[in-house]
């Protein structure tokens, strides 16, 4: 099938709001206050931007420039440096395919807890009521044994919420050039209001005293740097394949060194905005010390129960409900597609297929094995492919990712490429060079070496031995899923070198990827004048 014409970025500010829109998300929302809540609230939240300078703005950069400069997806992409690194590629975009099938059920759940909010009205001061309102409506069991029955109302959401995603990306950039201009303000506009309401509550400033509270016996705690670690790289959707993706639609005089720290800065922004919300709504209903680490725990259970005490007009606590999880609709959304775009390149540049029939086939695929996540196990089948694909893929894919980049290729000329029209601001040689070959690498291979550690020393193999997760629900799940993520590139690249050897799938070469665009583009200008 023949290649289409490259869609590109309306504008560098178009650009700015889809990456922000992929950038933030419901870790944001949810998982950074937790976290923050974890470790002693200010410590947490400046180890937090310590990563996001040294490791977070880097990478970002790094990502967004390789795509740029091949006009491709993760997988040519990174091939284009050097062949042998398409296996990379493939890897962080399964894991990517992995991550939107329960992603998507996520989001489901916030649509159905947004569909909901009805229900608090009649549950003012009934905390455990409310609680409840999530886990009856998807009939979870809680347990790995047997997949129990399938819930409609989490059925019909899920389905909803596949339909938004293939309507916002269908025609790659200029969809989604549409939809950001909307979900990326309103989700700030809503968590201004719920941060300035949450200021005004009896303590709410006791929450934000918290919030800001240094424990400086943290900082020795191997844990809070981990954490801070792994929330950077997934907070800025790097590692993930969405930014190759996103950086290929850019234009060569866009000044990626100027959007890389306004897209790091505004998703720091909004976790901040985020926290304030957290802090002050618990400090506000006396529940600060109830806040958990836990995304799915604390949007649809802990804060629920906050929703019910917040007034003693039932109407009022229904409505905030309602725009808090209208909020987290317009958070999901744009991660969500973001992910689904980053898979869609790598597959339609590397095959030459139609960008939206590649979208429309990875929907559907992905739409089908995310009903495993909706059945009554569907929250433990959740939860243990999270934490696969998050705490072991995606750091090993950044350790591989960062040394084939760092130490097997000239990465001056990625700093090039990055710092090409910056003007005020240029990325300094120093802080790349030290980011990229020494501090990424050597993090994240002790990040990988300890979630190994606890995962097969401590806990035998089995995540969530202490919630009654099973072995064979660690072993299909878990390891199953990560060695296919892992291994499928390297076996697709043996099979291509052996069947494909014409190289109709081959990479451009990094230094002819910048010839290639100066043809397309005088090929272009020569059919205008024709034309004229």
């Amino acid at each position: 099938m023949a290649s289409e014409k490259r869609g590109q970025w309306a504008s560098s500010f178009t650009f700015i709001l889809a990456s922000v829109g992929s950038a933030v998300g419901l870790g944001n929302a949810w998982r950074f206050p937790g976290l923050a809540a974890k470790y002693g609230g200010g410590t947490f939240i400046f180890i937090y931007m310590l990563m996001m300078i040294v490791l977070g703005i880097p990478l970002l950069m790094m990502e967004i420039a390789i795509g740029r400069r091949t006009k491709s997806g993760a997988t040519l992409a990174l091939g284009s440096m050097n062949k042998k690194f398409q296996w990379i590629g493939w890897s962080s975009t399964v894991n990517a395919f992995v991550i939107v099938t329960y992603y998507a059920v996520v989001f489901g759940w916030v649509i159905l807890m947004a569909l909901n909010s009805y229900q608090f009205a009649g549950l003012t001061g009934n905390s455990e009521a409310a609680g409840k309102v999530w886990m009856n409506a998807i009939q979870t069991t809680g347990t790995t044994d047997g997949f129990g029955t399938i819930s409609t109302f989490a059925l019909v959401s899920l389905f909803i919420a596949w339909i938004f995603i293939y309507v916002c990306i269908r025609n790659g950039a200029s969809s989604v050039s549409k939809v950001v201009k909307f979900t990326v303000f309103a989700p700030v506009v809503c968590l201004i209001i719920m941060a300035v309401k949450g200021m005004f509550m009896q303590g709410g400033m006791e929450g934000l005293a918290r919030m800001i509270s240094l424990n400086p016996e943290q900082v020795f705690s191997p844990d809070i740097w981990i954490d801070a670690v792994g929330q950077v790289f997934y907070s800025l959707s790097i590692m993930m394949a969405i930014m190759f993706a996103y950086g290929s639609y850019l234009p060569k005089t866009s000044n990626i060194a100027r959007d890389a720290v306004i897209i790091a800065l505004s998703d720091l922004g909004v976790s901040l905005l985020s926290s304030v919300v957290m802090f002050t709504t618990m400090g506000g209903v006396g529940m600060l010390d109830n806040m958990s680490a836990s995304g799915v725990a604390t949007a649809f259970i802990i804060y629920p129960q906050a929703m019910v005490n917040l007034s003693s007009s039932g109407l009022f606590n229904a409505f905030f409900a309602f725009v808090f999880y209208f909020c987290l609709c317009t958070l999901a959304i744009d991660s969500a597609f973001s992910i689904v775009e980053g898979v869609s390149a790598s597959l339609s540049d590397k095959f030459k297929w139609t960008a939206k029939k590649t979208t429309l086939f990875i929907c559907i695929l992905a739409s089908l094995i995310s009903l495993i996540f909706v059945t009554g196990a569907g929250l433990a089948f959740l939860d243990i492919v999270d934490y696969y694909a998050n705490n072991i893929n995606l750091v090993f894919i950044g350790i591989v990712e960062t040394i084939a980049v760092g130490w097997f290729f000239k990465t001056g000329k990625v700093l090039e490429e990055i710092n090409l029209n910056a003007k005020r601001f240029r990325m300094p040689k120093w802080w790349f060079y030290a980011s990229i070959k020494v501090i990424a690498p050597l993090l994240l291979i002790v990040f990988f070496g300890w979630n190994m550690s606890t995962l097969i020393g401590a806990n035998k193999g089995i995540y969530g031995s202490a919630d009654g997760y099973s072995l064979t629900a660690n072993v299909i799940l878990g390891w199953c899923v990560s060695a296919a993520v892992i291994l499928f590139g390297i076996v697709f690249s043996i099979i291509e070198a052996v069947k494909f050897k014409d190289g109709r799938y081959d990479p451009v070469p990094w230094d002819k990827c910048g010839e290639a665009e100066e043809v397309v583009e005088d090929a272009d200008s020569k059919e205008k004048k024709e034309e004229a």
